[in-house]
């Protein structure tokens, strides 16, 4: 990932080279047809369901963003793994073992704010603070490594980097082990599940925008683009593509100017995150570009993803592996599109070995800046477990490297989940504990506060995971989809 290292700038993102391909049927490149999105069961009693689009369907532009704490389905799908099958029994015994642990977490406790970790993106010290907050429990307010490893559970993976990780279930919200989980680092562009997780829902997908030139003031130099002009008009799918697809900068400015313009989407954004729990995070840009005080942790990040996670479109868009993109307008000339291909090199493969995708991938966003180095947070499943993984600046010089620590963390974290028992856990959002769910729900709750004894609030179901492979160049990821069924396929518009 090549970053601009100058003085006054910084470079927002690693694009990566736009690649597309069409597939035999005649779909374009990424598209999942009807039959790849035909299998789905219930994530909490992995009881058979119907087809996808058999009930009730999704409408173009609809978010799935309904209570948190209620069921969700998802494609199963067979994947192959590189971690050792585990029986269902080991994993009941594994629930057991969390459910007994004495780990009586203060949950919903922040620590105060120390000298040696300034809120300042620039001059990050190269050691976490002492003490960090103990949102999710207080083992996450330790510096270095926390782990509680059971019989049979792997070692974590070597030579592992990265200044903050942290890897999850998805669902239950149980931290399966972290690093630094609250250090307070820069962001980059993984900030950006924060702004599309705020503004998405307030914008119709079909809703049209035609740029000027003061919706694009204030791009910070070397900002990364997906190729929004002045003068052309753009739809909020296409704009959205092009957010999480090429990390554009630029169409961040645009649907930040509908949203009300930058300040008022910056305080949104601030406000959405506190609602989170998500007490790390202070937001001066809606992009991610470097800024003074801008900073978030592994910790918020993931809250971000699993937020973001419960709503359709979010799903659709950070899964698409490609799409076209609207060119610019020109007088008497008809508009020309061009291929964009998402710069989430665990999903297409690009870069990574042999080409090929973490089998199960499913978004969510990656990032990179001078101050932050490289970003990613990321969601994938195997054999019916999801896991949520985020990994901050990678100290060793590597090409790549932040999708090698991710991925390692994954594979860890499949064959260690039911052997270890959990550092933490993910809070739910201000007042979810208030929203009503389905009898199974409330279990599965109720056994997630179990097993991280002294849990507040009611946790809530995260993300089920669609099969439906998106082809490009023999490389495919995996959508997600939560309670209500995606529309039969991707969309795509040219």
């Amino acid at each position: 990932m090549n970053q601009l290292h100058t003085p006054k700038a910084s470079r927002n993102q690693d694009t990566g080279r736009e690649r597309t391909a069409a597939r035999p049927d005649g779909r374009g490149a990424g598209e999942a047809s009807p039959e790849e999105l035909s299998m789905g069961f219930s994530m909490r009693s992995a009881s058979r369901t119907g087809p996808i689009g058999s009930s009730a369907r999704v409408r173009p532009g609809e978010a799935a963003t309904r209570g948190y704490g209620r069921r969700g389905t998802f494609t199963d799908v067979p994947t192959t793994t590189s971690h050792r099958p585990r029986s269902a029994a080991a994993g009941r015994c594994g629930a057991a073992l969390a459910a007994t642990a004495s780990l009586l977490l203060p949950l919903m406790t922040a620590a105060p704010a120390h000298a040696d970790n300034p809120a300042d993106g620039k001059g990050a010290p190269k050691v976490p603070p002492a003490q960090m907050s103990t949102v999710g429990g207080e083992l996450l307010g330790k510096p270095g490594p926390q782990v509680r490893r059971g019989p049979g559970a792997p070692q974590l993976p070597k030579d592992l980097s990265g200044r903050s990780w942290l890897v999850a279930d998805a669902e239950s919200g149980e931290i399966l082990a972290a690093n630094n989980a609250h250090w307070r680092l820069p962001p980059a562009s993984t900030l950006k599940m924060l702004f599309a997780d705020t503004v998405l829902p307030k914008l119709p997908r079909n809703q049209t925008h035609k740029v000027v030139p003061s919706d694009l003031e204030g791009m910070g130099a070397g900002s990364s683009a997906v190729g929004v002009k002045e003068g052309s008009s753009y739809s909020v799918h296409d704009l959205w593509l092009g957010v999480f697809l090429r990390s554009g900068n630029d169409a961040v400015r645009v649907l930040s100017a509908m949203n009300g313009g930058v300040p008022r989407t910056v305080k949104d954004m601030q406000a959405h995150a506190e609602d989170l729990q998500a007490k790390d995070t202070h937001v001066v840009t809606p992009d991610g570009y470097d800024a003074d005080g801008q900073v978030s942790s592994a910790y918020d990040l993931t809250l971000f993803a699993r937020s973001g996670l419960q709503k359709a479109d979010f799903r659709e868009y950070c899964a698409t592996v490609s799409a076209k993109f609207p060119g610019e307008e020109k007088p008497g000339k008809k508009r020309d599109s061009f291929a964009i291909v998402n710069t989430n090199r665990l999903l297409t493969g690009e870069g990574m070995p042999k080409g090929e995708p973490y089998k199960g991938m499913a978004g969510v966003k990656n990032g990179s800046t001078t101050n932050a180095g490289n970003t990613f947070t990321g969601v994938a499943q195997h054999d019916g477990r999801k896991l949520l993984v985020t990994v901050m600046n990678p100290e060793t010089a590597e090409p790549h490297r932040v999708y090698t620590e991710a991925r390692a963390l994954l594979d860890w974290g499949f064959e260690a989940a039911g052997h270890v028992q959990p550092v933490g856990v993910l809070v739910p959002p201000r007042g979810a504990a208030d929203k009503p769910g389905d009898g199974r729900a409330d279990q599965a709750t109720q056994h997630a506060q179990a097993s991280v004894a002294g849990a507040g609030g009611g946790m809530w179901t995260a993300v089920g995971i669609a099969g439906a492979a998106l082809v490009v160049l023999a490389a495919g990821g995996f959508v997600v989809h939560r309670r209500h069924p995606l529309p039969d396929r991707m969309r795509r518009r040219g």
